[in-house]
């Protein structure tokens, strides 16, 4: 009513009711139920912490993928091995492969425990030091592995990998490079180094092909384990969350039409992948899934420690203490 407005102004939230409240009482809160049901708040609140986590699945995953993509064509650069991946794979993997399943993480399920947990400060950052670890890690691997796959074709077609690191003073009429000679068909006009280390060649087309589909098989796998920042799979499925089913789906089928389209995947510098070739890719992908659920439990354990130390009684003693949040 009319006398609760100085209650409703002192008082750290003001709550009034929407429908039987009067008009002063609701110029006087913070807050105002529309439909006079004190459930809405608990809803609100827990629609909130699901909308935070969503952002910070959104930008993670993103963070996640550019480190990866950063540590690949870093990583190969400081071993001076041929580029793994060029400027039109990057292109596509950012705009094709990243974009879909990152929208989609917007529609995450709510987390099981979101309302289990003690309220936020509002001067916690959106990505925690451990968060960016993770991710750093993560990426981390992600860039060994496309490195991994990339260097293993040059190996099975018997090129190692120091003249691999020195592949830009190939010369076949050099003493060093006399006994050069990679294990594919002959060229009556390319040279051995030619065909190795050349876009043109037999070996380095097809090592890129295999390198730039084990960054987008796991980049899918980390989209769908990024259905719950901190859940296991096992706790929420990714097909809880229908549009990070399609989002994944979608990239996924441009990729392959990529692989198996002659005259798109020619002007990618692409080669068509063999059942072979999808095995060695599936090898070194499936690891970033137990990569991120170790992650996953080590962050869960920190946060449950966490939450035990910062109880209601670590509300601000004075304004210079930031308070808490939903």
């Amino acid at each position: 009513g009319v006398n609760d407005a100085p209650a409703l102004q002192q008082a750290a939230i003001g709550v009034a009711m929407g429908v039987t409240g009067t008009e002063v009482a609701k110029e006087a809160a913070d807050m105002i139920l529309v439909d006079d049901d004190f459930a809405s708040i608990v809803a609100a609140v827990e629609e909130g912490r699901t909308i935070y986590k969503n952002m910070q699945s959104f930008i993670c995953f993103l963070l996640s993928c550019n480190f990866g993509e950063v540590a690949t064509v870093f990583g190969a650069t400081l071993l001076g091995l041929p580029d793994v991946l060029s400027p039109l794979h990057l292109l596509w993997v950012n705009l094709v492969t990243d974009g879909p399943p990152a929208t989609a993480l917007g529609f995450n399920p709510p987390d099981p425990q979101a309302m289990s947990r003690p309220p936020r400060r509002t001067d916690e950052a959106l990505l925690s030091p451990f968060l960016a670890l993770r991710y750093a890690l993560t990426g981390a691997y992600v860039g060994l592995a496309t490195i991994a796959v990339y260097v293993r074709h040059f190996a099975e077609h018997g090129v190692a990998f120091g003249p691999m690191t020195r592949w830009a003073t190939c010369d076949p009429a050099a003493p060093a490079w006399a006994d050069f000679a990679p294990l594919v068909p002959s060229s009556a006009t390319l040279d051995p180094c030619a065909i190795a280390f050349s876009a043109a060649g037999a070996l380095k087309p097809h090592a890129q092909t295999l390198a730039l589909t084990t960054l987008v098989v796991m980049e899918m796998i980390k989209a769908l384990s990024a259905v719950s920042l901190d859940n296991s799979l096992l706790q929420v499925p990714f097909w809880r969350n229908p549009f990070l089913c399609a989002g994944v789906a979608l990239p996924v089928a441009l990729h392959l039409a990529l692989l198996y389209t002659p005259h798109v995947r020619a002007v990618f510098g692409l080669t068509p992948l063999s059942a072979h070739d999808w095995t060695t890719i599936l090898a070194a992908a499936a690891p970033i899934l137990l990569v991120e659920e170790l992650l996953k439990a080590i962050g869960r354990h920190l946060d449950a420690k966490a939450d035990r130390l910062r109880t209601p009684d670590d509300a601000p003693a004075d304004d210079s203490t930031p308070p808490l949040s939903s």
